[in-house]
């Protein structure tokens, strides 16, 4: 095995997967091709790669509550902004401090792969976090084969917790070929000639297998269940069947799920952490844009570890979406919506003197008297505490259904929500229908996108029913 200084793995792991499930045999009645069998999973009209990734930032690091990361990395082929960093967001959105660095990793599938391999490089504990939003043209195997989702990685040393899985050994091979394209601007992917493509990874991807086996010490029989993951479905079969006679291959879940991109490698690694059993050793094989492989050793602390939301939990707990409502929300089918006024753009200036509230979620309380503010108040005979409320449930008190109010995707469904321990606010839900709200119902947080104006995207909380 190759020399490192001192072990580094994986302390914390998590998912996310977005409420919404589109039935691909919806698809062929209305775009007349494509579709097939199973589900992929669709973001909410309010979601985008941003809240996704907060979503499962908030879930790895609700499983380790005193870890500190000093580096966030967002992996992305679908950033919210170009220009500015999205990775900030995050970053406010989990109450980072400043001394934390945030940074983009963007543009391709593989760049969730090397922030995982930059991650385990060495130095500080850093939060990996890969979302993506696939899509594709209605009808096109892209649309259906694609999903929405996110993954975060909690990478450190022995000096920041315990280990759940230490790397043990690495591989990887690039090489130039085109396989796979989009332009920026451009709505789709396009895809050279899938047998050229297949030809090129599994002979990279042997390459990085074989150099992966070498720096940990092991033969292919020392392998207890291997991950196979990239863009090119072909591909990454053959790879599997390669390696399906030394090894068992774990579902790449593209029956329930589909292909989510740069979140999909940690998707796969997070849902195989969520079963293995300590000492097992995992291969993860991604294959994009060449071929990167890491081979991970469970620990005996994986056996006390709970996941916030495992990945089987989600995957059970998902909505029907009709393919029209699906289009709609990916804009390629224009409905018109409520005949009021849209928004106006979000004040900069506004967003930055209330960054904690916005974004962390964080009201006030009163010392004398434990009383919980929301919005935060100002109150000049007392200095008031902070109060984080982003990870405290609630009970809808009274809702109301709006079908006059401007929403991207009508109507909105308003309620007052009782947060447990004190504080009451109006909020917005999500991840339902208007029939199934009812007055009592728990609820939890949620951070999401309220709408988008002149380019930017005015993000914020919402409420969403507790399914575990």
């Amino acid at each position: 095995m190759a020399t490192r200084q001192g072990r580094r793995g994986i302390l914390s792991h998590a998912g996310y997967l977005p409420y919404r499930r589109l039935d691909r045999s919806g698809i062929a009645p209305v775009a007349g091709t494509g579709g097939g069998r199973g589900t992929r999973t669709v973001a909410g009209f309010d979601e985008d790669t941003t809240t996704m990734a907060v979503e499962a930032g908030r879930f790895a690091m609700r499983a380790l509550p005193d870890a500190r990361p000093g580096a966030l990395y967002l992996s992305t082929t679908a950033p919210a902004y170009l220009d500015k960093t999205n990775a900030t967001a995050v970053h406010a959105a989990l109450r980072l401090g400043s001394e934390v660095v945030a940074a983009d990793f963007g543009g391709a599938v593989r760049s969730s792969v090397a922030a995982l391999r930059a991650a385990l490089g060495g130095g500080e504990a850093v939060l990996a976090i890969g979302s993506d939003l696939r899509t594709g043209l209605p009808g096109s195997v892209d649309e259906s084969g694609g999903g929405d989702g996110a993954s975060a990685l909690l990478v450190g040393g022995d000096e920041d917790g315990a280990l759940l899985a230490e790397l043990i050994g690495q591989g990887s091979a690039t090489e130039e070929f085109l396989d796979r394209w989009r332009t920026p601007g451009d709505v789709r992917s396009k895809q050279w000639e899938e047998k050229f493509g297949e030809t090129r990874y599994l002979a990279l991807g042997e390459q990085a297998w074989t150099a992966a086996l070498k720096d940990a010490g092991l033969g292919a029989d020392g392998v207890d269940r291997v991950i196979v993951t990239g863009p090119h479905t072909r591909a990454v079969g053959s790879f599997a069947k390669r390696l399906a006679g030394t090894v068992a291959v774990d579902d790449d879940l593209a029956a329930s799920v589909g292909y989510t991109g740069a979140a999909h490698p940690g998707l796969l690694l997070s849902g195989a952490l969520d079963a293995a059993r300590p000492g097992q050793v995992i291969a993860l094989v991604s294959l994009a844009d060449g071929a990167d492989v890491l081979i991970l050793r469970t620990t005996p602390e994986l056996g006390a570890f709970r996941a916030a939301r495992p990945v089987a939990t989600q995957l059970g707990s998902g909505g029907d979406l009709p393919y029209g409502k699906y289009l709609s929300w990916r804009g390629f089918l224009t409905v018109e919506p409520p005949r009021r006024p849209e928004p106006g753009r979000v004040s900069a200036s506004a967003a930055n003197r209330s960054v904690e509230w916005k974004f962390g979620f964080v009201g006030s309380r009163a010392p004398s008297t434990g009383q919980v503010q929301l919005p935060p108040a100002v109150q000049l005979d007392e200095v008031l505490e902070a109060a984080p409320m982003s990870e405290i449930r609630g009970r809808v008190a009274t809702f109301t259904v709006d079908r006059l109010a401007y929403s991207p995707s009508p109507p909105i469904v308003f309620a007052v929500v009782d947060f447990d321990g004190g504080g009451r606010l109006p909020l917005e839900l999500t991840d339902l229908d208007a029939a199934d709200v009812h007055i009592g119902d728990r609820v939890e947080m949620t951070f999401r996108k309220l709408f988008t104006v002149d380019g930017i995207h005015n993000y914020f909380w919402k409420a969403r029913p507790v399914r575990d």
